[in-house]
């Protein structure tokens, strides 16, 4: 099956939207702040916190970004008269980063502020290689101004060691994952291994800053590899959680839970969610399985 789930991921751009769509509606909310708000409540309801993403990246004008501000203010008005439990994460592109910085800066201000008013907190996401210093410089104009703002670190790229002793020094609030784009090889780790050494290491550095992480993984090499350190390193449990994608190893989730882990899911809702499918069809081969048995109407 293996080599049949690579196939699928080389010709995910001919398979039919319709397809992909059948398989993502595990992975993604929905495409209405309704559908992600139902989505919270019930992760809430299983002792899971959430945080709510309103896909959509790589915006082209102002009038998109401004948007895409509106859409995530709306989130944080919905989690606050709701009362869930979740906060907000957001990608810069689609708050004009590739456009005009400063514009971008505008428009996260509003974001970060609203939620400040709501005792929310909001996660800028790290994305390719080439956003990394555009984006770790919006969001430490960010936390100039407030507190409830933190940061993605992907493990893979070659100049995270750096950029994680550099925060750890800020006392930042990190999210730290693997990292999904392709990037080359005189960017990011490229091997397995590789990256699991690398993630556990830079895991190490921020705990031992005394940084709230958000372990964000569902690798079980990376998952015990953090248990350990947290019982070596007398971690609280209020200086840590892990993150999961929604969908993604539920029952794993659970598990964690029920050891009284604090495990937050990451809820992707929007019209624009095809190319974020596409991208973890490509991270997970093993999900493109379910793309095959979608196109022939196996288990349907």
């Amino acid at each position: 099956m293996n080599l049949l789930n690579t196939l699928v991921v080389k010709t995910l751009r001919y398979i039919p939207k319709s397809v992909i769509g059948a398989v993502a509606s595990r992975y993604i909310a929905g495409e209405t702040l309704p559908d992600a708000m139902n989505k919270v409540r019930q992760l809430n309801g299983e002792n899971a916190l959430a945080t709510v993403d309103v896909l959509g990246e790589d915006i082209f004008t102002q009038d998109q970004a401004t948007e895409s501000k509106y859409n995530s203010v709306e989130v944080l008005n919905a989690i606050a008269k709701l009362s869930l439990n979740s906060n907000l994460s957001v990608k810069l592109t689609s708050l004009g980063l590739k456009m005009e910085k400063q514009f971008c800066i505008g428009n996260m201000d509003e974001i970060v502020s609203t939620a400040k008013r709501q005792n929310n907190f909001v996660r800028i996401d790290m994305e390719d290689h080439t956003c990394t210093d555009d984006t770790l410089e919006v969001y430490r104009v960010m936390r100039s101004r407030y507190s409830n703002v933190g940061i993605v670190i992907q493990a893979y790229l070659h100049r995270s060691e750096g950029d994680i002793r550099a925060l750890a020094a800020e006392r930042t609030n990190v999210r730290l994952c693997k990292g999904i784009y392709n990037e080359p090889p005189q960017v990011a780790i490229k091997d397995r291994v590789g990256i699991q050494q690398n993630y556990l290491t830079l895991l190490r550095i921020l705990f031992e800053a005394g940084c709230y992480v958000g372990i964000a993984t569902h690798d079980d090499v990376l998952i015990d590899g953090a248990k350990k350190m947290i019982v070596e390193l007398n971690i609280s449990k209020d200086k840590y959680e892990y993150q999961m994608l929604l969908g993604v190893r539920d029952e794993k989730r659970k598990q964690l839970i029920a050891e009284g882990h604090r495990l937050r899911v990451y809820v992707p809702f929007g019209r624009d969610w095809y190319g974020y499918s596409v991208r973890r069809l490509k991270e997970n081969p093993q999900m493109a399985g379910h793309v095959f048995k979608a196109m022939f109407g196996i288990g349907q």
